[in-house]
């Protein structure tokens, strides 16, 4: 299932398609015993993939017979042993995808000749995507974090190793306190230098924030380099490019804990300034129509913020129930992404952040 939402990868999947591009949503669940159903669901929401698509004079033999293939394809490869909060299929002739989401997503099917990417991209800007790089004299590891989550990944040939020979001992010098002598050694900064070249080249392709974490020394090096050093998080500490998800988590959780909480708190000051000089907006209500407009340059919403709502004539929003004929169970998320279209910020924040503003609320430009 995929994670990594890259500007490219975005791109690709909003291109249009041959119809039918289907689009299959559903919620899943992280713990028992809300996940015990959620096979059944995920079955019962693909099989009414296929019968919009048996019952659409528009889509030929030929391609309901791929495009179901490619469903069956997909449900194939789902493990919701690893499922979060939402899921999203993608399947057009030829072509399918599996999308794991950390923010839940309305049950739905969409049959067009795009992809549904709203939800997607919400989920993205809401998971706050990191990279880790740790380093070590003879490894370095990259890792790709979210919320509440590390994994190693691949990207740009990554891990790197070297063979440090029979006579060097690593884990001693450290020991003994010897390490930065080590980093000294030419082959060494060779090695570090590979690494810093390839990371240049993943946060080119990936751009996202990124955590360096080694011994003092190995940073050292880093910020002597003064390529991806520039503008990372450096956190003091060795073995990691070694070590599991779990010990890189523990490591840098608390250093992104307290970045969470002074984001907020800038948040909350600059919605304030904006207050004052009357360019302040609140509620999914104002929020729809303003951002439509591309006046949003700043959007805070609260991590778990979902409202379901109906449109009125095209011009307001009122509050609906859940399944309702004609209701927008994903405004919030159309909103985030509108927001991002439109070249503004979006940010996060925990709930109960914006107070009496509606779980959701914005700085505008004019």
């Amino acid at each position: 299932m995929e994670h990594d939402l890259s500007p490219a990868t975005l791109a690709r999947l909003r291109r249009p398609r041959s119809y039918p591009a289907v689009s299959v949503l559903t919620p899943t669940h992280r713990r028992e015993p809300d996940n015990m159903q959620d096979r059944v669901r995920l079955r019962n929401v693909v099989a009414e993939a296929k019968k919009q698509l048996e019952s659409d004079p528009a889509v030929t033999r030929e391609r309901r017979a791929d495009v179901v293939r490619q469903l069956d394809q997909a449900l194939s490869e789902v493990d919701l042993t690893y499922a979060e909060d939402g899921l999203l299929i993608f399947a057009a002739p030829g072509e399918h995808e599996v999308w794991s989401l950390g923010r839940t997503v309305p049950e739905r099917v969409i049959l067009s000749d795009t992809y549904l990417t709203r939800n997607l991209v919400s989920a993205n800007a809401a998971d706050r995507p990191f990279w880790v790089l740790s380093v070590s004299a003879d490894r370095a590891t990259l890792w790709s974090g979210g919320a509440g989550r590390v994994a190693e990944n691949h990207a740009g040939g990554f891990p790197l190793t070297r063979d440090l020979g029979e006579n060097f001992d690593a884990e001693r010098q450290e020991q003994i306190g010897d390490a930065p002598s080590m980093f000294r050694d030419e082959r060494t900064r060779h090695f570090l230098r590979e690494a810093d070249t390839a990371m240049s080249a993943v946060l080119r392709d990936h751009p996202r924030p990124l955590y360096l974490t080694g011994e003092p020394a190995a940073l050292s090096v880093l910020d002597e380099f003064g390529t991806i050093a520039r503008g990372a998080v450096q956190v003091p500490r060795g073995g990691l490019a070694h070590g599991t998800p779990e010990a890189v988590w523990r490591a840098i959780r608390p250093v992104q804990e307290a970045q969470a909480r002074e984001a907020a708190e800038a948040v909350v000051r600059e919605l304030e300034a904006a207050r004052g000089r009357k360019e302040f907006a609140a509620g999914v209500d104002e929020l729809w129509r303003t951002v439509r407009e591309g006046r949003v340059r700043l959007l805070a919403v609260e991590e778990n913020y979902r409202v379901t709502v109906r449109d009125t004539l095209g011009d307001h929003l009122v509050p609906a129930e859940s399944g309702d004929l004609d209701a927008r169970e994903d405004i919030v998320d159309e909103i985030v992404e509108l927001c991002l279209e439109t070249g503004g910020e979006v940010r996060f924040v925990p709930d109960g952040t914006l107070g009496e503003e509606q779980g959701i609320a914005g700085v505008l430009r004019f």
